[in-house]
């Protein structure tokens, strides 16, 4: 019969043996403290720790997406945005993220906000909506130096969403559509001043060969013919009673 303290050694062996052997995912590294003092950084794979003496904190290193809360900021003009945005980055020294900081994640989510509004405090409206892109790699150049300390890689930040008030919503809307009449106006008088130009030709045309208006009359009441029109006028050019004008006054 086994005895009890076969089984209480057996217990403690294996609780022994599952604190000393670890393994970590192709991702993942296990920074290992040894009574307090940092060894490094170990895996993927199989990594044995001494028990009590060692521990291990797991580090992933995948991209991570992280979404910035919206953010009151007010731009230079003095208008009063809602924006949020999302960061990507990523652990590329596992030792630094665990050491130099004490909750990389928080500390990155609270610089990302600080200078989201900074940036955007210090840009116009105008520029914030038309420069969105430039805005963005102002951003990403930032955090990316202040979170170079801690062994963190931000590879990307993008603003998301700019809430506009209701006020400049209206504002923006009645200038766009004074944009548009005024584009509608400028395309108008375009028209009109080739139309006068042509006109003006035509005129030119005529003057030097006068049998353009006969031609043209002729047109004219081919035009009018083809709508069945129950009365027609027919305009008498000037030319073919001038002989009977000459007539009279002899």
């Amino acid at each position: 019969m086994i005895s009890p303290i076969f089984f209480t050694i057996l217990f403690f062996i294996i609780l022994i043996l599952s604190s000393a052997i670890k393994v970590l995912r192709e991702y993942e590294r296990g920074v290992v403290f040894r009574l307090g003092r940092l060894i490094g950084a170990k895996g993927p794979g199989l990594i044995l720790l001494i028990p009590v003496v060692d521990r291990m904190v797991r580090v992933s290193l995948r991209t991570i997406v992280m979404d910035v809360p919206p953010q009151d900021v007010i731009t230079k003009d003095n208008v009063s945005l809602k924006v949020n945005a999302v960061v990507y980055f990523r652990v590329i020294q596992a030792e630094k993220a665990i050491v130099e900081v004490e909750d990389y994640l928080h500390a990155t989510s609270q610089l990302s906000q600080t200078t989201l509004r900074s940036v955007l405090g210090q840009s116009q409206l105008d520029e914030i909506l038309a420069e969105r892109e430039k805005i963005n790699r102002e951003l990403q150049r930032i955090i990316d130096h202040q979170t170079e300390p801690w062994g963190i890689k931000v590879s990307n930040v993008e603003i998301k969403h700019v809430d506009l008030p209701l006020e400049m919503q209206r504002a923006m809307a009645k200038q766009a559509e004074a944009e548009r009449e005024r584009r509608a106006k400028i395309i108008h008088a375009e028209g009109e001043f080739q139309a006068s130009q042509k006109l003006k030709e035509a005129a030119e045309i005529i003057e030097d060969h006068p049998v353009a208006v006969q031609l043209r009359f002729l047109q004219t009441l081919s035009e009018v013919a083809s709508e069945k029109n129950s009365t027609t006028i027919f305009p008498i050019p000037i030319e073919l009673i001038k002989p009977f004008l000459k007539n009279k006054k002899k």
